[in-house]
């Protein structure tokens, strides 16, 4: 879990001070024209914006969810490997994330599909991270419903 949580913290953080580095606060550089850019966008929200400047809470809100995951890694044995690989995604984004608000006030965000509000590594990371959690729990129920 850990090898994978310093991956997704290295990989989110290296990305963002690119972004950084290379464009200007709100540039946009077509990657696949009207289908995926890079957008530098500063957010002082949560997703999609919202609550925006409201930092203390999200930091608060993300050092508890960070508690939570360390404390349901500790509840599920070694045998459920996908729920540890899940909580290690999670962990790493929210990681990615509080440092950013920690640092900047702020997230870096520079994923823009056109579609959807643009978002950055550790967001993809939390995103799988639940997603794949949601999968295995409900696999399982499926199993023992079947039992």
């Amino acid at each position: 879990m850990l090898l994978l949580t310093l991956v997704v913290l290295l990989t989110d953080q290296i990305s963002k001070l690119l972004v950084r580095q290379w464009l200007e606060p709100n540039q946009s550089i077509p990657v696949l024209k009207n289908i995926f850019h890079l957008t530098y966008i500063n957010n002082p929200g949560a997703a999609f914006g919202i609550l925006a400047y409201q930092t203390p809470l999200f930091i608060i809100s993300t050092l508890a969810v960070i508690a939570l995951i360390v404390i349901a890694y500790k509840q599920f044995p070694v045998h459920r490997l996908t729920l540890k690989l899940a909580l290690a995604l999670q962990l790493g984004g929210a990681l990615g994330n509080l440092l950013d608000r920690i640092r900047f006030g702020y997230v870096v965000d520079f994923l823009d599909f056109r579609v959807w509000p643009v978002f950055n590594l550790a967001d993809v990371a939390i995103v799988l991270g639940v997603g794949l959690t949601i999968w295995e729990l409900w696999r399982r129920e499926e199993k023992e419903g079947a039992q």
